[in-house]
């Protein structure tokens, strides 16, 4: 098997591959392939590999990855439909949007290098420039507000709304300017002003959070008894889902979940969690990757009950 160089460090690497337990007999889900980080990883313990990226140019990495590997060109929420249920060892996540994606001027991710105004991990779908030219300053604010946490999120969308009027929007240096002017420039502040409003763009251009959702339940009907699931995130939005969907379903029962089980009729646990809470990376390797600064791992085991019903 050759080894392909690619432009992107796979965060909390040895703790998944740990929480996988991958080896020779094992078929492993690599939900997002990237890179190929985590594929690499689980091909070199002798297990097969089924790896899923809705991003055509992923395709790039999958060379020379050899016959127990095989590359889907779709949403990582289809592997049920794809594989079939209770058929795999194992299901690894590393979401959100990957080194290479930001450091392509050309897909539009970045507010540091100009491109159009994109952001789609897919090939198809609406852009954000379609979003920011098109959608009413409400639900922009809540794009903004609900996705990106951003405080000035009815500000910003007003003024968008203005400034379209006159000059639509196609370039991500010309947002991200904007969007700066209108909070006021930077003010000696860390972190870029349009970080919030780009997340949010991001998340609702390519679905992030439902298709995390419908991902964790498919997740959980195509691993096997004693499967497990690794799941990196790297906001606090994606974490809160996956504690959310874990949670119940190791048997415990947060208060005000969308996942509970109907007070009449005990579900059994589909899941037991592998530790207590997430696990976040090292010091060093948050030195080494300061991408990694804000990722999560929370791992389980499937149990041999069936799958829970996905909530109405």
């Amino acid at each position: 098997m050759s080894e392909v160089a690619a432009p992107h460090v796979s965060v909390l690497l040895g703790e998944v591959i740990q929480a996988l337990e991958p080896g020779p007999g094992k078929h492993i889900i690599d939900g997002t392939f990237g890179a190929g980080g985590y594929t690499r990883a689980i091909l070199a313990t002798g297990a097969q590999v089924t790896a899923f990226d809705r991003d055509p140019t992923a395709r790039r990495f999958a060379d020379g990855l050899g016959d127990r590997f095989r590359l889907v060109e779709a949403r990582f929420s289809e592997m049920d439909a794809e594989l079939g249920e209770a058929s795999v060892d194992g299901v690894a996540l590393d979401l959100g949007v990957s080194s290479m994606q930001l450091d392509e001027a050309e897909r539009g991710f970045s507010f540091m290098r100009d491109g159009p105004l994109d952001m789609r991990m897919g090939a198809d779908g609406p852009t954000a420039a379609d979003l920011v030219n098109t959608a009413e300053p409400a639900e922009l604010a809540r794009i903004f507000w609900v996705y990106g946490e951003e405080r000035q999120s009815r500000r910003i969308a007003a003024a968008i709304a203005r400034r379209r009027a006159e000059q639509p929007f196609s370039r991500t240096l010309d947002f991200a300017d904007f969007v700066e002017r209108v909070m006021g420039g930077r003010r000696g502040a860390k972190v870029h002003p349009a970080t919030r409003v780009f997340q949010g763009l991001r998340i609702a251009v390519n679905e992030e959070l439902s298709e995390l959702e419908a991902g964790l339940a498919a997740a959980e009907r195509v691993l096997k008894p004693d499967g497990r699931l690794a799941v990196v995130t790297f906001h606090s939005l994606e974490d809160r889902i996956v504690k959310a969907f874990l949670t119940p379903r190791a048997g415990r029962t947060p208060a005000g979940s969308r996942y509970l089980p109907p007070a009449e009729a005990f579900t059994p646990p589909s899941f037991k969690l592998l530790f207590n809470g997430a696990q976040a990376p090292s010091d060093a390797e948050t030195r080494a990757n300061p991408r990694a600064r804000s990722a999560k791992l929370r791992a389980a085991v499937r149990t041999a009950a069936p799958a829970w019903k996905e909530a109405a």
